[in-house]
C-alpha cells in the first residue's frame, strides 16, 4: 500500500479517492469535523471459541503466550484489509485511501498510579496472520516500557516546555499542517491519531467497555474499546439458556467515509472472524466466506 504511486492531490500518507457520489462528496464540507460525524456500534462477543483456540494454541505453554488482545487485534487487521474503506478518512475536505494499515494502543508502563505511558504504533501488511500480530505487539509492548520515550511523546514533551502563547501558535500552525499532510513524521511517527484504528484494553485496567469519541486531530476514522470478560446468560435458537464469558467491544466511527451497508458488512466480518478464529493464521488478505 505504501508503495503507490504519488499524483496530484494526494498526501503522503493517503490517496485521493476521485471518484465517488456527489454526497459523499459534499458531506465533508456541511460537516466538517470529524468529532461531528460518530456513529458507534456496541458489540457482545462469545469467547467460548476464542479460549478453545487460545488453550490450544499456548498448550505447550509459551513464554510468550497468544491471548485475546493478539486474537482481536488480528481480526481487526484482517477486516480493514478485506474491508478498505475502513482504512480511510476524511482530512481537508476530500477523502483518502490511506496508504498503510496501522493499529495503535496505549502501554502503561507500570500499573500503578504513578506509572507512565507509551504509544505504541504497529504497522501490518496483507501478509499479516495472528503469528506475526503477536510477535509485533510483544516486541512494541517491550519497547514501549523501556525508558526511551516514542517519537510522539518525546514531541509533545519538547514542545510542553514552551510559554503557554508560544505553545497556543505552535499547535495552530501543526492543525494547519495536519490540513495539508505535512506534519514531519518527527512529531507524529508514533501518534494514535494517525493509525488507522486505535484500540484501548479497558479490560486490562479492570473497566467496562463503552463509548471513545474520535479526535479531530489527525487521521483515525475507527475506535475501538475493549471491556472486562464476564459471565453473561446467551440464548440459542430454540429459547436455551447458558452462562458464557463474553465481551463486550465498543466501535465509534466517522460515518463519512462509507455508508451503514458497508459498516453492516464490516461488522459482520469481524464477528465471524473471532467466531472463527483459526481463519486468523490465514494471511489478511485471503478472502474468507463470511455470507
Amino acid at each position: 500500500m505504501e508503495n503507490t504511486r504519488r499524483r496530484r492531490g494526494d498526501r503522503k500518507d493517503g490517496t485521493l479517492i476521485r471518484e465517488t457520489d456527489p454526497m459523499h462528496a459534499f458531506v465533508p464540507y456541511l460537516y466538517r469535523n470529524r468529532s461531528d460525524n460518530e456513529a458507534f456500534i456496541s458489540e457482545r462477543i462469545d469467547l467460548e471459541n476464542i479460549n478453545k483456540y487460545l488453550e490450544e494454541k499456548n498448550k505447550d505453554n509459551p513464554e510468550e503466550p497468544y491471548k485475546l488482545f493478539h486474537v482481536i487485534l488480528a481480526a481487526i487487521v484482517k477486516t480493514l484489509t478485506l474491508r478498505p474503506k475502513m482504512n480511510r478518512f476524511i482530512k481537508g475536505y476530500r477523502t483518502y485511501q490511506r496508504k498503510f494499515l496501522a493499529l495503535a494502543f496505549v502501554v502503561k508502563k507500570k500499573f500503578h498510579d504513578e506509572g507512565g505511558e507509551a504509544l505504541a504504533f504497529i504497522k501490518f501488511d496483507e501478509n499479516s496472520t495472528i503469528d506475526t500480530v503477536k510477535d509485533k505487539v510483544y516486541g512494541e509492548v517491550n519497547s514501549c516500557r523501556g525508558e526511551a520515550l516514542d517519537n510522539s511523546t518525546a514531541g509533545m514533551d519538547m514542545l510542553t516546555k514552551l510559554p503557554r502563547f508560544v505553545l497556543r501558535f505552535v499547535v495552530w500552525i501543526l492543525h494547519k499542517l495536519d490540513f495539508y499532510g505535512i506534519v514531519p513524521d518527527s512529531l507524529i511517527k508514533t501518534d494514535p491519531n494517525h493509525a488507522s484504528c486505535m484500540i484501548t484494553n479497558l479490560g486490562s485496567i479492570g473497566l467496562k467497555s463503552g463509548y471513545h469519541h474520535l479526535e479531530n486531530w489527525g487521521t483515525n476514522s475507527i475506535f475501538v474499546v475493549l471491556g472486562q470478560k464476564k459471565l453473561t446468560p446467551v440464548y440459542d435458537d430454540e429459547g436455551n439458556m447458558k452462562m458464557k464469558e463474553t465481551l463486550d467491544v465498543g466501535l465509534t466511527l466517522d460515518e463519512r467515509i462509507a455508508d451503514g451497508y458497508y459498516y453492516s458488512k464490516t461488522v459482520k466480518l469481524l464477528k465471524h472472524l473471532l467466531q472463527n478464529p483459526e481463519l486468523l493464521e490465514l494471511p489478511a488478505g485471503e478472502e474468507v466466506d463470511y455470507e
